[in-house]
């Protein structure tokens, strides 16, 4: 069970602000190193976070690997969808790009999981961890004096506000991160105009294991195959058309979407509530400073086209905790974050260049760029060179990929 009657005046090797996807894989992460982790988490016992709604997770095979090893997977409760092959195509262009896992070896290249599963899976786990203090219902208030090799952090809680030492502070307490603004560390946003609608579907057939993303001017409309025989949708529509969109009835709704995405899955029958969440990136200026890092989104917020945002970030937490486990002593060390901070450098930089790049170059609707656009799309249909480079991006292996990602459990 979580240590919750620790001695308050020893400091945590490592604390944790945010009790999310990346945060708490972290927490169950740094548990087998036999840590003093405390994990301060905004809702309270018996609450999943707001990010564990039913919004869709698409897990490249590397995040199903990590999470096989961390003992989450065989936690959820609901069925995952494969993803066996993947289609790609452009609203005015030609070609498509279709990517086949058979064709390079692999089953699938990934998962489609309920956030919300995912979260009481998650919940479930950090409940079996021993060496953890839970902070919750509480929130980050403020940074004390570094001194003597310790961070103090100001939470509070239903008693009032507390001061906690640790070795080492991680941010992972998402985009607009409140550590991350104390630390002092500045971020880049980027607004890209546009909101995501996400919901369940139901189609005349059922998934059959593709995963469809088709680009507009607009933002992405995916189809992602559900394992309860659905499929989960995001439709991506530009910001001054979202609240019409979103209180649009059901089959208004279901004409737009089958008008942007076409007829590939067939005629689209039903759909569930609709979710909203306007899309803005962010990409802090640093990752790492004095006794403190940043993880997930409070590092780096993506465009979800591609959907690598999370698979990133928990790339992020499991690179942090190979540092720690390779270096044991100080969770803190200056050297040991500027090797995480090292490592993360390539993945991180092509996995930005990809998603912001991709995001811009299919919203442009300049006709100069078709012909481009087409030209790239029938080349990532047909050369086997640049299908491989998609597909290990994909499927998470990209860069210097952490162990755990690499392999299932035992």
């Amino acid at each position: 069970m979580p240590n919750t009657d620790r001695d308050a005046t020893i400091p945590h090797d490592v604390l944790i602000i945010g009790g999310g996807l990346v945060g708490a894989s972290l927490a169950i992460a740094l548990d087998t190193l036999g840590l003093d982790v405390g994990l301060v988490e905004a809702t309270p016992a018996g609450a999943l976070p707001a990010v564990f709604d039913q919004r869709n997770l698409s897990f490249a095979e590397a995040t199903v690997n990590a999470h096989d090893a961390l003992g989450v997977m065989p936690l959820l409760r609901a069925p995952t969808g494969r993803i066996q092959r993947i289609h790609i195509s452009r609203a005015g262009d030609f070609g498509r790009i279709r990517l086949e896992a058979s064709a390079h070896g692999r089953d699938e290249f990934g998962r489609v999981v309920v956030a919300r599963d995912f979260g009481e899976a998650l919940e479930a786990r950090l409940a079996s961890l021993q060496h953890l203090t839970r902070y919750r219902p509480a929130r980050f208030n403020g940074l004390g004096d570094e001194c003597d090799g310790l961070r103090l952090v100001r939470i509070a809680d239903a008693d009032g506000e507390r001061e906690i030492a640790t070795r080492l502070l991680v941010a992972a307490d998402g985009s607009r991160s409140s550590v991350r603004e104390a630390l002092g560390i500045r971020a880049r946003e980027h607004d890209y105009g546009q909101t995501l609608l996400v919901a369940r579907l139901r189609t005349q057939r059922p998934p059959d294991g593709t995963a469809y993303e088709r680009l507009t001017a607009h933002g992405p409309t995916a189809l992602l195959p559900r394992g309860d025989g659905h499929y989960g949708l995001v439709h991506g529509v530009a910001r001054d058309d979202a609240d019409a969109v979103a209180v649009m009835d059901d089959a208004a709704f279901l004409a737009r979407v089958q008008d942007a995405f076409g007829w590939r899955a067939g005629r689209f029958v039903s759909v569930g509530p609709r979710s909203v969440y306007p899309i803005i990136g962010s990409v802090a200026d640093a990752l790492v400073t004095s006794r403190a890092v940043l993880v997930g989104n409070a590092a780096q917020s993506l465009h979800p086209l591609g959907a690598q945002g999370f698979n990133l970030g928990l790339r992020d937490a499991l690179t942090l905790a190979e540092c720690i486990a390779a270096q044991p002593g100080d969770a803190g060390d200056d050297a040991l974050l500027r090797r995480y901070a090292a490592r993360r450098t390539d993945d991180r930089t092509r996995t930005l260049a990809f998603s912001d790049g991709l995001a811009k170059l299919t919203s442009n609707d300049a006709a100069l760029l078709r012909p481009l656009r087409s030209a790239g799309l029938l080349a990532g249909d047909a050369m086997g060179w640049l299908q491989g480079w998609l597909v290990g991006g994909a499927m998470g292996y990209r860069g210097d990929v952490p162990a755990l990602c690499r392999r299932a459990a035992a």
